[in-house]
């Protein structure tokens, strides 16, 4: 059975589409069929439209057809014999999908992930007379609620990226509206005169045809007998020359000049239009898949602009030099306020609010990429505090013609910051090679094998171990959802799931700290979010969900206005955010056969006042190589698992924190050569140590009576805090 058909007095359109039902049935389940209603329109010669053999009204309601990421065989069959028969896109690919044999013109159409409104047109010809037909429609998303969501996905990617949405060459449109703010882009520029091309040209031949003209006066030299009327001026001097044929009179006449200041501004206007126009139409040109009726138009207008120009009519006119007043002429006369309007809208700053105007914005699968890129960002930040610093550091880049694009990499980086010091960052689709670029991946992050490019990487900053060690999550944005659920639940497509677990496996870190160019596991986690629906309490359940504690993979539902589902992100990035660092690594699932140490133990000592002075000066400026304990360390302490040392001055407290390299027994004589007070000729233990990091800038005192003996202290990074005095 038909899905759409039109009756036309020229032609039978048939639309089908073999999986429409499944299709219809997943929109209605993540939309809900009252969001699925869209408004048909068509032009003249339409005798009857049926969908389903449910008639509709041109310019009503009813129920929607067309959805992204589907296939729609179209066939024309016209009633009588036709010359030409063509699909009028500006894409040479959508043509190139359509034939025409006979009097039938056959082909497929595949928006992809283009949503929004679009028309369907058709170009033909009968005898000599060329005839157009266009049908208008929305086309939606199975995923998402257009008329709700894609504005607020749009809104949010507006309020961080001016513009950033917009695109050029795609299949459908949406309304746009005059705004107070910003520039205009050349892409509006062109979207703009693109529909008021026709009226600007009309109102230019109206204008050169009947032109507003104005008296002006002007000195001539004349004599006696030319003269038409003797001004009361020159009636002494004629008196006195009577009789001096050749003597020549100074008058002033009055003609009908061109040259007024409407005039010029219309000269100035057609000039910059069309100068504008042919530096924007050669690059509209390099694009591959350009029509070629689509250029054939833009060579005709060109030649119109140019030949427009060229009129003599301008001979007469000079140069424009501004308006110094309001002028009712521009702003009614006949022809000259179609120019001004036509000048103001291109020079005016528009916003992507339902308006009378169409621009073409990105695909729907970029826009919720970029947009869940941002939604991370605020969660990032308001799990931070209030008062974290942002860094903005990222910025958008010209891409194709004349659209942008998000930086990647470096270009892309966002850093958070509290009391300067750093605590996140942020970075949008880095690619991770062998081969170093800073400019597009992230420092001492590759890939040995082919290269990894995640959507989004965090990377949260932790001290507890080392100073400035980052933790690396991913976060992969798919505007997808499996075909199946899991009790109710969407869930995220299986390829998906399995891209995060080759993340998590093909990237790797090479740091040059100390020397050390080993490869290390970089990345703790990698988690897909997806445009998914359900109740937040079925969602904490389902598979995706359990994963995250069992495997560090996982996936979350984020769609805009779904608050709820929202938490369980906004949750899972504040335990990120607050876990220290050696609790995250204890959670990581080691290779079989291999142990993992998680090095979260570390031992407080006492560094002596009376210790020679070199050696204390050592501790003290962070830059030790050996620690020696008393006659008397304790046996409860345990040293075949501990890995750093922190020394504790008296009356200050504790900053540095040194890596334990080495353990060993010393006897008190070799204690003699370094302590001028070393003690009897006794075993004492030795600590060979490397500077680590600093714990803070100054030193912290602990809380009295909180060493053994007030010598020594066995600890960890995660109850440090709990012995340090407020």
């Amino acid at each position: 059975m038909d899905l759409l058909t039109i009756q036309h007095e020229d032609f039978t359109m048939y639309v089908e589409c073999s999986k429409y039902e499944a299709i219809w049935g997943k929109a209605v389940g993540n939309v809900g069929r009252e969001n699925l209603l869209t408004t048909y329109t068509w032009t003249d010669g339409v005798k009857s439209a049926t969908i389903n053999d449910e008639p509709i009204e041109n310019g009503e309601q009813a129920k929607a057809v067309f959805f992204d990421n589907a296939e729609y065989p179209i066939w024309v069959e016209f009633n009588q014999q036709v010359s030409k028969a063509q699909f009028g896109s500006m894409l040479q690919s959508d043509n190139d999908r359509f034939s025409f044999r006979g009097r039938a013109l056959a082909g497929f159409i595949n928006y992809g992930n283009e949503i929004g409104r679009s028309e369907l047109q058709l170009v033909y010809n009968i005898g000599k007379e060329q005839r157009h037909f266009k049908l208008g429609y929305e086309v939606l998303s199975t995923k998402l609620n257009y008329h709700e969501h894609w504005k607020k996905i749009v809104e949010d990617i507006e309020a961080e990226y001016r513009m950033l949405a917009l695109d050029y060459m795609k299949r459908t449109f949406h309304g746009f509206s005059p705004d107070t703010k910003g520039d205009t882009p050349e892409l509006i520029w062109w979207s703009i005169f693109a529909g008021e091309q026709e009226k600007f040209l009309k109102a230019c031949r109206s204008i050169i045809e009947r032109p507003r003209r104005r008296l002006r006066g002007y000195e001539v030299y004349l004599r006696a007998d030319k003269l038409k009327r003797v001004p009361t001026n020159i009636e002494n001097e004629l008196a006195e020359h009577r009789k001096e044929q050749a003597h020549l009179y100074r008058v002033e006449e009055h003609v009908q000049s061109n040259d007024t200041q409407e005039n010029r501004f219309l000269k100035y206007a057609l000039g910059q239009i069309a100068a504008k126009y042919e530096v924007l139409k050669k690059r509209i040109e390099t694009i591959k898949n350009t029509s070629e009726s689509l250029k054939a138009e833009m060579n005709e207008m060109e030649k119109t602009l140019t030949h427009l120009q060229r009129n003599p009519f301008f001979r007469t006119v000079g140069r424009f030099k501004g308006l110094t007043q309001e002028s009712l002429v521009l702003q009614r006369a006949t022809g000259y306020s179609q120019i001004y309007r036509t000048w103001n809208l291109l020079r005016r700053a528009y916003s992507l609010n339902d308006g009378m105007y169409r621009l073409q914005s990105k695909d729907i699968a970029t826009l919720y990429e970029i947009w869940c890129f941002i939604e991370v960002s605020h969660i990032v930040k308001e799990q931070l505090g209030l008062d974290v610093d942002v860094d903005h550091r990222n910025r958008m880049e010209m891409n194709g013609v004349f659209t942008w694009e998000l930086g990647k990499g470096e270009h892309s980086r966002i850093l958070f910051r509290k009391n300067g010091v750093e605590l996140a960052e942020l970075v949008y689709n880095p690619k991770h090679t062998d081969k170093e670029n800073d400019e597009v991946g992230v420092a001492n992050v590759e890939s040995r094998t082919v290269p990894q490019k995640p959507d989004i990487v965090l990377q949260l900053t932790k001290d507890d171990i080392e100073k400035g060690m980052k933790m690396t999550y991913l976060f992969d944005a798919k505007y997808r959802i499996n075909d199946r659920t899991d009790a109710g639940v969407d869930t995220p497509p299986d390829d998906a799931i399995n891209q995060m677990h080759r993340y998590r496996d093909a990237i790797y870190y090479k740091g040059n700290k100390n020397g050390d160019s080993s490869l290390k596991k970089e990345v703790i986690g990698g988690y897909i979010l997806f445009p998914g629906n359900g109740e937040p309490t079925e969602v904490a359940k389902a598979k995706f969900q359990q994963s995250l504690d069992e495997v560090n993979i996982g996936a979350f539902p984020l769609r805009p206005n779904d608050s709820e589902n929202r938490k369980l992100l906004e949750d899972f990035i504040q335990e990120l955010i607050s876990m220290k660092s050696a609790a995250t690594i204890a959670k990581v699932i080691p290779q079989k056969g291999a142990f993992m140490e998680v090095g979260d133990r570390v031992l407080i000592g006492l560094v002596r006042e009376s210790s020679r002075k070199n050696y204390l000066k050592k501790f003290e400026d962070g830059e030790a190589d050996l620690y020696y304990t008393g006659p008397l360390f304790p046996t409860s302490i345990a040293l075949h698992n501990l890995h750093y040392f922190i020394p504790y001055f008296k009356g200050k407290g504790i900053r540095d924190v040194y890596e334990i390299t080495r353990v060993r027994t010393i006897k008190g004589s070799e204690v003699k050569q370094i302590d001028t007070e070393g003690g009897k000729d006794d075993l004492r233990l030795a600590f060979h140590l490397k500077p680590h990091h600093r714990l803070s800038a100054e030193y912290r005192n602990l809380k009295p009576h909180v060493l053994i003996d007030y010598t020594f202290l066995d600890t960890t990074f995660g109850e440090l805090e709990n012995f340090v005095a407020k």
